[in-house]
């Protein structure tokens, strides 16, 4: 029986927007200065993660989700569910949208939609992101978007380290310069881009937008999550559900000690974006750092974590 934690090392991705703070913060060795998204948990064809430690170490985690189902409870579907990045703007990004399920699977060969979420890592003071607008009806959003009064469209919302968003499919959205992001969402890579500021690449071409299927998949006026978030205290941890819907179920961990788990999901994803510690598992210690990204699988029950630190953990909803 697998009775350790799964250590992934991470893709990256360079972007027009991208910058160095994945090095600075995490000390991560990225390929360039204009490097936006760690890939730290994925099974996505366009950036599996690599399996560092076990007896599978080596393996892409997409191979192991098709060839190692006993790790992840023998869940159902072809495809691993989710993917957690950290993003690094140093940039504003694209203010874009993504599809539902049934849209992506109709138009984009099948693949999944996107219903995301974020936690706001670290930014600078005047760092904001965009989420949603103010178009009451699709005739004035899609005028609005045809004349450019983008200011006026655009729901613009100031942040600050801790802040959490829940962005679900057809959401208008953008993070803005500045931000450093953690970002827990379905496992797909298909966005629509409706506004990119005009800008080009260093051969001047601008980057192809999607207006069209934009419009189609955009929700139209937008709507406000209502989200109940507990905070449970156990021993040592402090844990807080920032979202239960249903792709995904998302905490905040903040660990002082040590405290004594049991995995009451099928398998656990964790992120650990300050400090450093350790999973315990039949006394045998696995230490993690600020940077680090692994899987609790569904091989192992029981656990201890030890240290101090901050993750953001996920499993799928069910």
């Amino acid at each position: 029986m697998y009775s350790e934690p799964i250590f992934l090392e991470p893709e990256f991705k360079q972007r027009i927007w991208g910058g160095t703070k994945l090095r600075d913060y995490f000390d991560y060795n990225i390929p360039s200065n204009i490097t936006g998204e760690c890939w730290g948990i994925s099974a996505h064809k366009n950036g599996p993660s690599t399996l560092k430690n076990g007896p599978l170490k080596g393996k892409k985690l997409n191979d192991v989700w098709r060839e190692n189902r006993e790790l992840f409870a023998n869940e159902q579907g072809d495809t691993f569910p989710l993917l957690v990045k950290i993003l690094d703007a140093n940039d504003d990004l694209s203010v874009q949208v993504h599809p539902d399920d049934e849209y992506a699977n109709q138009h984009e060969h099948g693949d999944l939609g996107k219903t995301e979420c974020w936690y706001v890592i670290d930014c600078e003071v005047d760092s904001h992101l965009i989420v949603g607008h103010h178009a009451k009806t699709k005739e004035e959003f899609i005028a609005k978007v045809e004349s450019g009064h983008w200011d006026s469209l655009l729901r613009k919302i100031a942040i600050k380290p801790g802040d959490f968003f829940y962005v679900p499919s057809g959401t208008i959205h953008a993070i803005g310069k500045g931000a450093l992001i953690l970002e827990t969402q379905q496992s797909s890579d298909t966005t629509y881009r409706v506004y990119d500021y005009d800008r080009t690449d260093k051969e001047g071409n601008k980057r192809e937008l999607h207006v069209k299927k934009s419009i189609d998949v955009s929700t139209i006026p937008h709507v406000e999550p209502n989200l109940e978030q507990k905070v449970i205290k156990q021993e040592g941890l402090v844990y807080k559900m920032l979202v239960s819907e249903k792709y995904f179920t998302v905490y905040h961990y903040s660990l002082a000690g040590s405290v004594k788990m049991n995995r009451d999901y099928r398998y656990l994803l964790m992120s650990v974006f300050k400090g450093n510690g350790s999973v315990i598992i039949e006394g045998k210690e696995f230490p993690f750092c600020k940077g680090d990204h692994f899987i609790i699988p569904s091989t192992i029950n029981e656990f201890e974590l030890n240290g101090e630190t901050e993750l953001i953990v996920s499993h799928t909803t069910a």
